[in-house]
């Protein structure tokens, strides 16, 4: 016996065989739209899974990750390939408990004219410190370093005399502030973006070593 055709409701008639095959083709793009939504939600999770995983395993450095090197090494190097004692000004103790302290970032001997012994210095802000000692350097040394700046005044720190820079960042490499005094034979520059304070806190470390250094060329 034959099925009788299903009467649609909407229609109130049964379906033609056309309006039944736009029915299941509408039906079938229906779902095939409903996977990729589908799809497409499961791979955003994946990819959100994956950053998380990422940023969870891999290290990230902060304030106190900073590594500082010991310039000890290279001013015996220097001593011994230039013949001739280099002031080492040593870090100062680390600040808080996070270690936001001082670090040196670089040291070496700048061959030239008149050969330079820097260390670099990083306060543990955003700003640094380089130490200079210019072998047989002199005042008018100093003065080619910073720019062709001249000292503005003096001041005394733990017995030595500096003189003082106010210096143009925009014309010196952001450098704003310097300490320059003669230590026998050589010439030493204190020069950066730190501030004063700072810079004193540096000279005054140093200052036993520039006394020596002094009386050693006497």
């Amino acid at each position: 016996m034959a099925r009788e055709p299903r009467i649609v409701a909407e229609l109130g008639r049964p379906e033609t065989s056309e309006e039944t095959a736009v029915r299941k083709a509408a039906n079938t793009r229906a779902y095939r739209e409903s996977q990729n939504f589908r799809n497409l939600i499961v791979a955003l999770l994946a990819t959100l899974a994956i950053v998380v995983v990422i940023f969870l395993v891999v290290p990230r450095g902060g304030p106190g990750a900073h590594r500082s090197i010991d310039p000890a090494a290279a001013a015996q190097a220097a001593e011994g390939a230039y013949g001739r004692s280099v002031i080492v000004p040593h870090v100062p103790e680390p600040e808080g408990d996070r270690g936001n302290g001082w670090f040196v970032n670089d040291a070496r001997v700048v061959d030239g004219e008149i050969a330079q012994w820097e260390v670099l210095y990083v306060p543990g802000d955003s700003s640094f410190l380089r130490f200079v000692q210019g072998f047989d350097g002199d005042a008018t040394w100093a003065a080619q370093q910073l720019g062709g700046t001249a000292p503005s005044g003096e001041v005394e720190i733990a017995g030595v005399v500096w003189q003082t820079y106010d210096v143009d960042p925009s014309a010196n490499k952001n450098v704003t502030y310097a300490l320059g005094t003669q230590a026998g034979a050589d010439h030493l520059l204190l020069y950066g973006t730190s501030s004063p304070d700072k810079t004193a806190e540096v000279a005054e470390m140093i200052a036993p070593q520039v006394r020596a250094l002094t009386e050693e060329s006497e």
